[in-house]
């Protein structure tokens, strides 16, 4: 019996997407991670994400030094910003 393929987590899946973001030359601060409620809770809870991969300064949470906006969608998705726009 095959078994179905394992979904990559929220952590997996956004890491790779912010590290090809950057080798093509992006800058973090030019990156915005917009995660549903459940995503974030999930990469909160993921044990795979160290303590380092997670920050919380001045009330704003950073995955990988990307700001994480949380819930008003219902998809998560990594958007790129302009100037003044993040």
């Amino acid at each position: 019996m095959s078994r179905a393929p394992t979904r990559a987590s929220i952590a997996e899946r956004f890491r790779r997407e912010i590290e090809v973001a950057l080798a093509e030359g992006t800058s973090p601060d030019q990156l915005k991670l917009r995660l549903t409620l459940g995503d974030l809770n999930r990469l909160r809870r993921d044990p795979s994400v160290s303590v380092a991969d997670i920050g919380f300064a001045e009330g704003v949470m950073r995955f990988l030094g990307v700001e994480v906006q949380q819930g008003g969608i219902s998809e998560s998705d990594l958007q790129r910003v302009g100037p003044g726009e993040a």
